[in-house]
């Protein structure tokens, strides 16, 4: 977990949880957890509230949505003014355009959010998807706002079976549900699970290239039902956007079933450009100079 033993004891208490607790109430509270002990799973520090979410209100605070500038297709960082990037692109985009319209996410996985995905996926606390359906809605939200007229299928990228009986829930689907029933539009966004399907289980992705993430996943995906589907734009929801492949695999299965278009909402990224990240000119004719060209080839 994230903080380290002994800077606990430092850490201050939400404001409404300090002194001006009634005796009664520290008293019962101090009983409960000599009782019952529970420590925040995400900074160690001792919970003060009975709930079902082992986190503090602390790290729930903490948890920020993503500020700056981003690619207006990835929505990988990029080191400019938020101003001028409206439309600008990232350096791999310009080169390529992915299979989606444009992927966006609530915050970053460098975060306390990558460890209340993980409450969720590996420990199994399911009154975690609550929280990150509520970080999904904003999201899908101001996505929802830019795509076409018309009823949007919400598609999860699914598990593989094996590893769905083992965790005994898909946390894209359960995020998804989540966020639709905050956003409450049964009208503009149908939830379309089963549509897509893992047919095979893929090996881990870590330290692979991007090549070999796509060699990795080719096959992995199909589509059970194309008229479900066809001529209709798509929302594909995910936990993570961690280097895309994933998402853009899925994509391109339900292009070729038919799909109009697919767009990516996710709860959180993995941001892999450092600040000093070099963007392209949309001008081909403008030279990028000698170390310029060794990037954009890379």
């Amino acid at each position: 977990m994230r903080a380290a033993q002994g800077q606990a004891s430092d850490r201050e208490l939400p404001p409404a949880k300090h002194g001006l607790a009634g005796f009664a109430e520290r008293v019962a509270a101090t009983l409960f957890f000599t009782l019952f002990p529970a420590d925040c799973h995400i900074c160690g520090f001792p919970l003060i509230e009975v709930s079902r979410l082992p986190v503090c209100q602390a790290c729930l605070i903490a948890l920020r949505p993503l500020q700056g500038s981003y690619c207006a297709v990835c929505g990988e960082s990029l080191n400019l003014p938020s101003e001028d990037c409206v439309e600008t692109r990232c350096m791999l985009c310009q080169r390529t355009d992915p299979p989606y319209e444009r992927a966006v996410a609530y915050g970053s996985y460098d975060t306390e959010l990558r460890d209340l995905i993980h409450l969720l996926k590996f420990q199994l606390v399911r009154p975690a998807a609550a929280v990150l359906g509520h970080m999904l809605a904003g999201t899908i939200a101001s996505l929802e706002r830019q795509m076409p007229v018309g009823t949007i299928a919400v598609v999860p990228v699914p598990l593989y079976s094996r590893k769905r009986r083992q965790r005994g829930f898909n946390q894209a689907e359960m995020i998804a549900r989540e966020a639709l029933e905050q956003l409450r539009l049964p009208k503009r966004l149908e939830l379309c699970t089963g549509v897509l399907l893992r047919c095979r289980e893929t090996s881990s992705q870590i330290g692979l290239t991007r090549h070999q993430r796509r060699e990795n996943l080719r096959g992995a995906f199909a589509v059970s039902d194309p008229t479900r589907i066809v001529n209709r734009d798509i929302l594909l929801v995910d936990d993570v956007f961690t280097t895309g492949t994933t998402a853009s695999e899925c994509a391109r299965v339900l292009l070729r079933a038919g799909a109009a278009r697919v767009w990516v909402a996710t709860v959180a990224r993995t941001l892999k450009i450092s600040s000093g990240l070099m963007v392209l000119p949309e001008d081909p004719t403008v030279d990028l100079g000698e170390e310029g060209r060794k990037i954009a080839s890379a």
